[in-house]
């Protein structure tokens, strides 16, 4: 064997000998989980309890990723570090995210062989020692605990949610390199070597780390499943809204266009062909069918459109920077002042370009596609701007 070559830690094995000659610390760490939390106090000393009984003989360690709960469960997860140096927190301040927690967690801890669960003990931790047993001796990239093979089972989930992940995992075939039952599942196995090839390539999107480590890989993954019983929650509350299904829509479009056109100012211009249809309609209603004066019915219609778009782009373009309460107001002004000035910056490139000899119809799509970036990029700037705190 080349002693040059890059182990999965990116270290030549030389330099790994002679740090581990230099260095002796006791027995090599085989697992390490990573469990995203939020407001799970109330689960972790009883997921700790099933962790330490499940993992005898196992070289383990979990990494705790919680987005600031109020209910202060990083300070449990620290106090119970004191004296237990297999526990530890990465705790993020600013910014939240499902995904983003994962991949955090995945590269914080220097565990060949990554697992990643919910802590609200719904996913099975009993089958993780068979499940890195198969995973060390099948040479897999990613082994997915699956509740949609024979053996495994959904619980006692709601039929709705049931439908959703249905649809989530027929729809994952658009963007996943390879075959899998469930590709919504939040309980899986990775290869160090398979993340750390992938992770440049990672959206950190969403709530479905599974769909975004499969999808980025630029070969098909060695891929093995296991059959798990979802269980029910045992405390605290779901995590589970719109949220969810709106975030998936964000990793799927990224997957497929997001290298070439940014997926935000994609969402952003659906948004915008939706309130155009809104514009029309209004219009159609009052003057046409309600024969009022063209120009009301103009300007309520475009105030209704601009309205909507509002509304719609700050719960799903702009999710992540939500405005709330006052905010709401202020960046609806906002909101008005900078899509007027697109508009007319539309009317009057358009008309340009008109008076220049170009076809009518392009000079329409060329003054749109300008207003278009001009509203997207000022409302980005002003209107959403990102804070430090959210």
């Amino acid at each position: 064997m080349d002693p040059t070559r890059l182990s999965a830690n990116g270290i030549a094995l030389s330099q790994r000998r002679t740090l581990e000659d230099s260095y002796p610390v006791g027995p090599a760490l085989e697992l390490g989980i990573v469990i995203p939390t939020y407001n799970e106090i109330e689960n972790i000393l009883l997921l700790l309890a099933t962790l330490e009984k499940t993992l005898r003989g196992i070289e383990w360690e979990v990494v705790f990723v919680d987005d600031n709960s109020p209910d202060k469960t990083a300070e449990l997860i620290r106090f119970l570090g004191l004296t237990n140096r297999r526990i530890r927190v990465l705790e993020r301040i600013g910014r939240r995210g499902l995904s983003s927690a994962c991949i955090e967690g995945m590269l914080a801890t220097p565990a060949p062989y990554i697992a990643v669960m919910d802590a609200d003990m719904q996913h099975d931790e009993s089958i993780l020692p068979m499940m890195l047993e198969r995973i060390k001796s099948e040479n897999l990239d990613v082994l997915v605990g699956s509740r949609k093979i024979e053996g495994g089972s959904m619980g006692e989930f709601a039929r709705k949610r049931v439908w959703l992940s249905d649809l989530g995992t027929r729809i994952s075939k658009l963007v996943c390199r390879c075959d899998v039952s469930d590709a919504m599942s939040g309980f899986f196995l990775v290869d160090r070597a398979y993340f750390q090839q992938v992770a440049p390539r990672l959206t950190g999107a969403g709530f479905k780390i599974l769909v975004d480590l499969l999808s980025s890989s630029p070969s098909p993954p060695r891929l093995g499943e296991v059959p798990y019983h979802f269980r029910n929650r045992q405390q605290g509350e779901s995590k589970l809204d719109i949220n969810v299904e709106l975030e998936y829509l964000y990793l799927l479009v990224d997957k497929v266009i997001g290298k070439w056109v940014p997926t935000r100012f994609v969402i952003y211009v659906l948004v915008g062909t939706f309130g155009l249809l809104v514009h029309l309609g209004v219009l159609a209603l009052l003057y046409y069918r309600g024969h009022a004066d063209f120009t009301v019915s103009q300007v309520t219609a475009t105030f209704t459109a601009m309205t909507i778009n509002f509304l719609l782009n700050n719960v799903v373009t702009f999710r992540d920077r939500r405005l709330r309460g006052w905010r709401i107001v202020t960046g609806l002004l906002t909101f008005y002042l900078a899509c007027s000035v697109g508009a007319l910056m539309n009317v009057s490139l358009a008309k340009f370009l008109l008076d220049s000899h170009v076809v009518w119809y392009l000079a329409g799509i060329l003054g749109m596609a300008t207003s278009s970036v001009w509203n997207y990029g000022v409302n980005t700037v002003m209107t959403w701007r990102r804070s430090l705190l959210h």
